[in-house]
């Protein structure tokens, strides 16, 4: 009896002990398979890459002497680099230099000779001449003061045929394009952006996304009863999160379309003409497996060249892309330690810095670039540019650091391509599998090829159909003389 107890605790013990080493193990493959800096080969799988940036500073509304930072949601930076933070805990605007030392602090304004105040805050924008616009969103209102924070105007309460009925204007971000036209995402509003003239004046909805059906529950539907389709959630279009706008106007947006186009560039029409020429269309982590896993993306941020960078909530993370739609590298994520977030809620790039906006912790962290991601941006801008010698240098370099960066290849072989160097652009088109490039280097190498031997191949073509005429001529001068003597 004893005996069978002891092997039955030896048998569960063992069991246990089996079952926690493959959750160790689990654990640490897991671990190896998610570094804290990758990229993404051709065939979706992760690849450890150099760091492009590292977190340097922490900071807070005690460390800059402006009292704790409350819920802060928003963050702005304009040309000559000036820091606008949205503190809604606080209803306030905290606006710093380049060395992070305050400025002012904007917590009310005048308005009709009385002082007012915003109400939660959400989003806001800094136009060239420092304009500012703020989406009051508590007020349900659009707040316009001038560069000494004066009031400007106050867009509430838009009148359209186009809104539905019982419709509340509640803004949560705001952009302003050079023609100061405004650009709204409003709470609640499924039709895209709300567009106001400079006046502000509501003009009309740019940029809606298109309803995404599931098959499941149409066929449901199609099965349903009148009363119980009555009954059923409509089909509407997922919600914009966020938006950016860069200096030609175009109009950077993310959304909660998990498995769709989560980031779009609208032009003035309110047409998507964002570039996916990438290996995977960009939109955070590609490896989920459920939209319980997909990335949600809740900031984007566009820098010169056409790179723009997107703020994942689910993960910490802040994935960049160049303007082709290739991904460029990743830094970021959850966690206690410096360069890990609570709740990530904005960012903002300062120069070729970034700043992070912890909305739970009421944080900024600073982010540099590390040598290898200095080099990598400087080649996509120098690609962008025009400059490929300088776009093959700092992708060479880039590959140099990270032989990993298949992009880098292709980016090698535009530059090449550029320079006419047609047959070594299609090496480096084959080693990045970029199918569509190499057919183009191809085509024009073929071309090449036929235009520099052609004068030769003519002449061969030329001189073999005279040489066939000339004897075909010749058999019948000799054949001609060879009937006039028979019949002699």
């Amino acid at each position: 009896m004893l005996s069978s107890l002891f092997k039955a605790r030896t048998f569960v013990f063992t069991t246990l002990i089996c079952l926690l080493s493959i959750g160790m193990g689990s654990a640490i493959v897991h671990a190896e398979e998610t570094p804290a800096s990758y990229i993404y080969s051709y065939w979706g799988d992760t690849v450890a890459s150099p760091a492009a940036y590292r977190a340097t500073t922490l900071l807070n509304g005690d460390r800059l002497g402006v009292g704790p930072f409350k819920e802060p949601n928003d963050i702005h930076v304009t040309a000559d680099k000036q820091i606008y933070v949205l503190d809604p805990g606080n209803n306030r605007i905290v606006v710093m230099d380049a060395s992070f030392k305050p400025v002012r602090i904007i917590e009310s304004f005048d308005r009709n000779g009385k002082p007012d105040k915003f109400m939660s805050p959400q989003g806001l924008f800094v136009t060239e001449n420092k304009h500012i616009y703020v989406a009051d969103t508590g007020n349900k209102r659009i707040v316009h003061l001038d560069s000494n924070g004066k009031l400007v105007k106050v867009i509430e309460n838009p009148q359209s045929e186009l809104f539905q009925e019982k419709f509340q204007f509640q803004p949560a971000r705001v952009v302003v394009d050079k023609a100061q036209r405004i650009y709204v995402m409003a709470v609640g509003v499924f039709d895209g952006f709300m567009e106001f003239n400079a006046s502000g004046e509501f003009s009309t909805f740019i940029g809606a996304n298109r309803v995404r059906v599931d098959a499941a529950e149409l066929l449901w539907k199609r099965l349903s009863t009148r009363a119980q389709r009555s009954r059923m959630v409509m089909f509407t279009p997922t919600e914009f999160t966020n938006l950016d706008i860069n200096d030609e106007g175009f109009i950077y947006a993310t959304n909660g379309d998990r498995f769709g186009d989560t980031i779009k560039k609208l032009n003035a029409q309110g047409n998507d003409i964002l570039r996916r020429t990438g290996y995977f269309s960009p939109r955070g982590d590609i490896a989920a497996m459920s939209q319980m896993d997909a990335s949600r993306l809740i900031d984007i941020d566009v820098a010169d060249s056409e790179i723009y960078s997107v703020l994942d909530s689910r993960r910490g993370r802040i994935f960049t892309y160049n303007g082709d739609g290739h991904f460029m590298y990743v830094f970021g994520g959850l966690g206690n330690r410096l360069g890990e977030f609570n709740t990530p809620s904005a960012i903002e790039r300062v120069g070729d810095h970034f700043l992070v906006l912890d909305k739970g912790l009421g944080e900024i962290t600073l982010f540099e670039t590390t040598e290898y991601g200095r080099t990598l941006n400087e080649a996509v801008r120098s690609y962008y540019r025009g400059d490929e010698e300088a776009a093959f240098s700092l992708f060479q370099k880039s590959i140099n650091m990270n032989a990993n960066l298949e992009f880098a290849y292709a980016g090698i072989g535009k530059a090449l391509l550029r320079q006419g160097k047609y047959a070594e652009a299609m090496k480096y088109f084959k080693q990045s599998k970029d199918q569509p490039n190499y057919s183009k280097a191809f085509l024009l190498y073929r071309k090449e090829v036929l235009r520099e031997y052609f004068p030769a191949i003519m002449t061969c073509i030329v001189l073999i159909a005279l040489g066939t005429i000339a004897f075909r001529k010749l058999r019948q001068w000799k054949g001609g003389r060879k009937r006039a003597a028979i019949e002699q």
